[in-house]
């Protein structure tokens, strides 16, 4: 099985099931002088984590997470970071009756299906437990972008049919944390609140969308095509467990705009260089950052596993039959998917800043010169 490593230069790679010993991610490409203690990690876990609230699993993990190599005397030495976080409260005898009859909508029969088998607790592999390991791995992708006076944010800005408001940059910095929602707009954040209860009582779910944002991110990340900024972007969010349809910029709203409208004027900034007047392009013009903020959204649908009876078949004796999802999960996901997003955002900003030579790849307090725009660390010319 593929697919358990992304980035080019900060290479994530995990492991783990959601109802194993243990999840755990390797972090190579972080480049020493980082300051790190498993503090760093264990905040951005923490707003992961489950059993925060009432509208969340109520699964017991603390998440606590240990940090096995790549850090000496509170600093990174560019060598691989290892980090582990134990599963505390693993229930799989709740998913016996799900071994041979899979979950509506679920990994369960594709998995089966491709696999020929699968580890049936919690989901195994295709669980969203997964995304603790690139929460862990995003911490330390957060730092080293603070370094730089890079910051990321997000926040849940729709629940079903419950929108926010217009928010700011700073209403998200002040008040996202403030609810168990992360909703910057707090009298949305009530009402998305209570749908979220009134489907949680019906034992059912909704889903919502999640609006991103990261400010000081340069001009000049990104290439063309394939690996251009919003390819990779959508790339990480799509990643995520649920994630249905991502935007930036206008996003689908530029299909009623015409060219005149969205086209923007030029003018120049402090240093005399040329930028654009407006920003509907999203930060990003040609798959490349055009130094203004980074700015979309995220949408997630309503979590599968619910505790309504539905239909599904047993695949061994060809029947059909009514099960009942019993486990711990989640009403809605976006609450707890903020963190993801940010994770997945800063983890895709560091990455690009060392492909495009803005920071050094073996000391973060190194000199890397001159801003060159075809530096590359990994190219011949660049390589002792």
């Amino acid at each position: 099985m593929n697919g358990n490593r992304f980035g080019r230069l900060f290479e994530v790679t995990t492991y783990g099931e959601s109802h194993g010993e243990a999840m755990g991610v390797t972090v190579s490409g972080c480049p020493a002088g980082l300051e790190l203690d498993a503090e760093d990690i264990q905040r951005e876990l923490d707003r992961r984590k489950p059993g925060q609230s009432m509208i969340t699993t109520s699964r017991g993990e603390p998440d606590a997470v240990k940090i096995n190599s790549g850090v000496q005397d509170g600093y990174t030495t560019g060598t691989p970071i290892g980090m582990v976080i134990e599963n505390k409260d693993a229930q799989s005898g709740k998913y016996e009756p799900y071994v041979t009859a899979p979950r509506p909508s679920h990994g369960d029969f594709t998995y089966s299906a491709k696999f020929g088998t699968r580890n049936w607790g919690g989901g195994g592999r295709s669980s969203a437990r997964e995304t603790v390991n690139w929460v862990a791995a995003g911490a330390i992708a957060k730092k080293i972008n603070e370094t730089h006076g890079i910051e990321v944010k997000a926040h849940v800005n729709q629940i079903g049919d419950v929108k926010a408001g217009k928010v700011t940059w700073e209403d998200m910095l002040e008040h996202t944390e403030e609810n168990e929602i992360r909703c910057a707009d707090p009298e949305a954040a009530e009402e998305m609140r209570d749908l979220a209860d009134k489907y949680q009582k019906e034992g059912d779910s909704i889903g919502g969308s999640i609006y991103f944002e990261a400010r000081g991110v340069p001009r000049g990340l990104g290439a063309p095509r394939f690996d251009s900024f919003p390819s990779r972007l959508g790339q990480a969010m799509f990643s995520i467990p649920a994630c249905t349809h991502v935007e930036f910029g206008l996003g689908k709203e530029a299909r009623e705009w015409t060219g005149k409208d969205r086209n923007e004027d030029w003018a120049f900034d402090d240093n005399g260089d040329p930028v654009p007047e407006g920003n509907k392009h999203g930060g990003l013009q040609g798959g490349i950052t055009t130094g203004q903020p980074i700015y979309g959204e995220a949408t997630w649908h309503a979590p599968t596993s619910i505790p309504k009876k539905q239909q599904t078949v047993d695949w061994e004796t060809g029947e059909e039959k009514e099960i009942q999802v019993v486990g711990r999960h989640d009403p809605v996901l976006p609450p707890r998917g903020v963190p993801v997003v940010e994770a997945m955002l800063n983890l895709q900003i560091v990455d690009f800043m060392l492909l495009s030579g803005r920071i050094n790849p073996d000391r973060l307090d190194g000199d890397v010169g001159e801003y060159d725009t075809d530096y590359h660390p990994r190219s011949p010319d660049n390589m002792e």
